[in-house]
């Protein structure tokens, strides 16, 4: 993919995996024995079941660490495993990437025989996100056409489908689009929006003037005194979720 072959350089500084947030993927995965990681970057949250990582970018799978699940350049929507090769699947923020939702979530049914699981986020309840809503409107337009919906994720499911929230925790260390909403001076960082979607789809100049904004909102404490409720706070719930069904 040649998105991640441009931005996924930096992924292995800026997008550690958090293990609150492996936690909770974990406890949606339940009691699988085998695994197929699709979309699986540079390894983050991959579990110790996985038995083969599919990644197009060869970007990322050059950053998995030794040890990791062997890994494959293949894409959602082709998987290269048999029918009902694994006990499960797993998408960690990677189904807004995909070309055909419905073909990938079809490939997925076909190749795991137990469960599905997902982490990615509801589009509205991030885009209300601060950052996005009052510095960053035209991050806000990107990230409303690159989010999948979760209603369609969970038609393409079935019914069955469980969504459950993942708050976000004021000191994560994996630097995806929200994980800074209690610590707003990482957003000036150019490495660290580097390794978010979001951020490296958008124009620069159309970030440039709330980036401006926001730093100096930073500075003069304007930032801190118009969020009081969200400096004390220990998590925060910007829309992240798990989506899981057993198949």
């Amino acid at each position: 993919m040649a998105l991640y072959d441009r931005i996924g350089r930096s992924y292995r500084r800026t997008r550690v995996p958090d293990p609150r947030i492996a936690a909770a993927i974990r406890h949606a995965l339940g009691d699988v024995g085998s695994v197929v990681n699709i979309g699986a970057g540079a390894g983050a949250y991959e579990p110790p079941e996985t038995v083969l990582a599919v990644e197009p970018s060869r970007v990322m799978i050059d950053q998995r660490p030794a040890g990791a699940a062997p890994a494959v350049a293949a894409v959602a929507e082709a998987l290269p495993l048999p029918d009902d090769a694994v006990d499960a699947a797993l998408a960690v923020l990677t189904v807004h990437h995909w070309s055909d939702v419905a073909a990938g979530v079809a490939e997925l049914r076909r190749v795991a025989r137990r469960r599905a699981v997902f982490f990615t986020w509801w589009p509205d309840r991030v885009t209300d996100f601060w950052l996005l809503r009052d510095y960053l409107p035209a991050a806000a337009e990107t990230d409303a056409r690159l989010a999948g919906r979760i209603e369609e994720l969970t038609r393409l499911l079935g019914a069955d489908a469980k969504i459950r929230p993942v708050p976000v925790p004021h000191d994560c260390v994996d630097g995806f689009a929200a994980a800074f909403w209690r610590r707003p001076e990482a957003y000036l960082d150019p490495e660290v929006r580097a390794g978010m979607s979001v951020f490296a789809t958008t124009d620069p100049a159309a970030l440039a003037d709330g980036l401006r904004r926001l730093e100096a909102d930073v500075r003069s404490g304007a930032w801190h005194r118009a969020h009081p409720d969200l400096v004390h706070a220990d998590s925060l719930d910007v829309g992240y979720c798990t989506v899981a069904v057993d198949l």
